[in-house]
């Protein structure tokens, strides 16, 4: 009788093992794909431009703005204006990400292209110290993919998911709450991380009730950048 042996991830092929890696995190963006998908076909457009947006745009949370943007024909200035302010945290992504792990202008090319919160979060872990390029790649490969079949089943299903249903909206705040305790459990001696990100929100909820979010990200940044210039202070005058 033939034995199954049960390969440890490392030694799996590099797509077994991404796909094993980002398989939680792409069924959260389903539901969320679903959302774009019937958001896009409520908004007056056919569903296949669900499937154009995710795959050629592929930029999260500024598709769904872009959606209204595009509706109320906004000039082009205020489009690109928009996207850079949604999508700058990426130029800080870009200082830690392992795309030097990535071998060959076209991989590297699509890995830029599919850096997204999701795939930063899951390749930057200690426990992806030791993944390659490739499954790296293909990591970002089946996020994408993820992505774009939710939103392309949301788009042909638009018609039939109601605008009065409620919870949908919740999926990508779901989706960064997980990514976020992975987080703290993958760094659990980072204590000061979670607690600066609880007290930046909680002055800001107080604060400035209307803008939180964009005062809490500001708040935050400021955090962890006073603490590592005393970190590094301390380092050197030890």
């Amino acid at each position: 009788m033939e034995t199954v042996v049960d390969l440890p991830v490392r030694d799996r092929p590099p797509a077994l093992a991404a796909l094993k890696d980002c398989g939680s995190v792409g069924i959260g963006l389903v539901p969320l794909g679903l959302a774009f998908g019937a958001f896009l076909t409520h908004s007056g457009l056919d569903w296949w431009w669900a499937t154009i947006f995710t795959t050629f745009i592929y930029a999260g949370s500024f598709e769904f703005l872009l959606i209204g943007l595009a509706a109320a024909a906004a000039p082009l200035a205020s489009i690109g204006l928009s996207a850079f302010l949604v999508n700058v945290r990426h130029v800080f992504y870009a200082l830690s990400f392992p795309l030097h792990r990535v071998r060959g202008r076209g991989a590297r090319a699509y890995s830029t292209f599919a850096l997204t919160d999701e795939s930063y979060a899951l390749s930057t872990t200690d426990s992806a110290r030791d993944w390659d390029g490739a499954r790296i790649l293909w990591l970002q490969l089946f996020l994408h993919l993820f992505w774009v079949g939710g939103a392309t089943a949301g788009g042909l299903l638009g018609s039939l998911i109601p605008s009065s249903v409620v919870g949908l909206d919740f999926a990508m705040t779901a989706l960064f709450v997980v990514l976020a305790i992975d987080a703290v459990r993958e760094r659990r001696e980072d204590v000061p991380t979670p607690i600066l990100a609880a007290l930046s929100a909680g002055v800001a909820r107080v604060v400035f009730p209307g803008q939180m979010l964009l005062v809490a990200f500001l708040l935050f940044t400021v955090a962890l950048l006073v603490r590592c210039a005393f970190r590094g202070r301390t380092a050197s005058d030890a």
